[in-house]
């Protein structure tokens, strides 16, 4: 059929009183596979069972097309199953309290194929998949055009040169095509099948929006607020009066239901300003013992305000060594602890401050997220592995006095976030500090970085502050978009390394 001929196509769930025009539909489909249609009492019980899996497509009211599903629990299936078990086993098997959807049929009749119809079944078992909240799509995909190579290729490297295009086969380039993957070869699977010479590809899509079932009353959030907060190094009389601007941008960001609080690395040097009589190594080790009624005083506003709040960093004394540290303090009243690892030759040199050896993401109610704290960033590999373990949002606290070294640190996080799929959030100080050494001055923009695809911003930033200004920066960042990304954008930087030549792993 052309497609000026067509006046209506419809999606609709499959009748009983289609029965007949399906049966025809079938024997027009299989010539090549006598009798290979469905008995109408077994359609009758896959509607009743499942009417939601089995849907036709209509071109000016004729039918065109037919795809055929069920619930399974994906674990009781053997392995190395033939179609014959999955048609004896569908009336049973079904489970409206499954894991995958198993397609049990698809097909376009002869005379419309090439209007891309198939492609509009397969998104509707993938949109009833995510409905239904499945782990993702089974079935037994034939290779009709195995015959012509059987003699000389084994299935497995018929399905590898298919995979390289130097073999079309219609049937399994198109499932590839629809990102369905192949994951076993079917011995047996459909008797009669001599084109495929009754081989089967076990094809699977993930659902990459599939959440386990839980008991517990909360989910995870899609649509993240970031609430970043560039800090105005000023003088303060004391900690008292620190914590008070402190919580003042809390219960701010809080106020426009931000599900973080970002601080900069170092918000509380002002403190020492009063010890700056002392040698600069010992006022930051002064600085230092604040740090655990900071913490404790986060903790308490990150319950009190509801938000899940990440310190910066400060300071801090672990058996005799001085360490650039921060807390994150969830809003359920856990805290976790992370480490600049890279502490620069200043902080080094200055203080005498040592590089942490903790590298780790945390869970939190709103994804897997990571820390770095200023020249961390500028160190790809400590963003990659955390990238392996899931993050989707780094954080970045940091601290640069010239606008050369903030543009390090602005410049490596936005080559993270494309890297790494992952959104980057960094935050610092601006001002000036005239009574503490080596504390002199401060450049700040504060930004929210995305990877550079269709769905994210063309230039790949979310937000930003304006420079050099007390201010806070509110952004949503939507963490189903990174899950597209990962496995349907233009490029996939995460899945594409060849780790066949390089691995990149933690010692410790």
């Amino acid at each position: 059929m052309k497609t000026k001929d067509i006046e209506n196509i419809e999606l609709i769930f499959l009748s009983l009183d289609d029965y007949q025009e399906l049966k025809e539909a079938m024997i027009q489909a299989y010539k090549t596979m006598p009798e290979s249609y469905w008995q109408e009492a077994q359609i009758e019980t896959l509607i009743t069972k499942f009417s939601e899996g089995q849907v036709v497509i209509k071109i000016n009211g004729q039918l065109a097309g037919c795809a055929l599903s069920i619930i399974v629990d994906y674990n009781s299936f053997e392995e190395s199953h033939t179609y014959k078990d999955i048609v004896q086993k569908s009336f049973n098997a079904h489970t409206d309290d499954g894991d995958v959807l198993y397609g049990i049929d698809v097909f376009i009749k002869p005379e419309f194929r090439g209007l891309r119809l198939g492609r509009r079944l397969y998104d509707y078992r993938k949109e009833l998949c995510e409905k239904r909240n499945l782990k993702g799509i089974a079935f037994g995909g034939r290779i009709p055009n195995y015959h012509n190579y059987a003699n000389t290729l084994s299935p497995k490297e018929y399905i590898e040169k298919v995979k390289r295009k130097e073999i079309n086969d219609s049937v399994l380039n198109f499932q590839i095509s629809n990102d369905f993957h192949p994951t076993k070869v079917l011995k047996g699977y459909l008797k009669g099948d001599k084109a495929s010479n009754e081989f089967a590809v076990l094809m699977e899509w993930d659902n990459i929006y599939y959440e386990k079932p839980t008991k517990k009353a909360t989910t995870k959030k899609k649509i993240v607020r970031l609430g970043l907060i560039q800090w105005q190094m000023r003088p303060y009389k004391d900690l008292e009066e620190l914590m008070q601007q402190a919580e003042f941008f809390i219960d701010a960001v809080a106020g426009y239901r931000s599900d973080f609080a970002l601080f900069p690395e170092f918000f509380n040097a002002p403190l020492m300003a009063v010890n700056n009589h002392m040698s600069t190594p010992d006022a930051i080790r002064e600085l230092a013992k604040h740090t655990k009624a900071i913490v404790e005083k986060f903790s308490e506003f990150s319950i009190s305000y509801n938000i899940n709040i990440i310190s910066g960093s400060m300071p801090e004394m672990r058996d005799g060594k001085l360490y650039n540290v921060g807390y994150l303090c969830k809003r359920d009243g856990n805290m976790e602890r992370y480490e600049k690892l890279h502490v620069t030759p200043d902080e080094a040199k200055v203080w005498g401050m040592q590089g942490g050896n903790k590298l780790q993401t945390f869970d939190t109610d709103c994804g897997k997220i990571g820390v770095l704290i200023c020249y961390d960033s500028e160190f790809p590999e400590l963003s990659r592995l955390l990238a392996d373990e899931g993050m989707d949002i780094l954080f970045v606290p940091f601290l640069t006095d010239t606008q050369n070294g903030y543009s390090r640190v602005r410049n490596c996080a936005r080559a993270r976030a494309i890297e790494n799929e992952c959104y980057v959030a960094i935050a610092g100080s601006v001002g000036n500090l005239p009574k503490v050494q080596n504390m002199d001055i401060q450049f700040a923009q504060s930004m929210v970085f995305t990877p550079c695809d269709f769905s994210f911003p063309t230039n790949g930033i979310k937000a930003e502050a304006t420079p050099n200004t007390e201010m806070i920066l509110i952004a949503d960042v939507d963490i189903d978009l990174l899950r597209e990304l990962n496995q349907f954008g233009a490029v996939k930087n995460l899945r594409d390394r060849r780790t066949d030549l390089f691995e990149l792993k933690k010692k410790v």
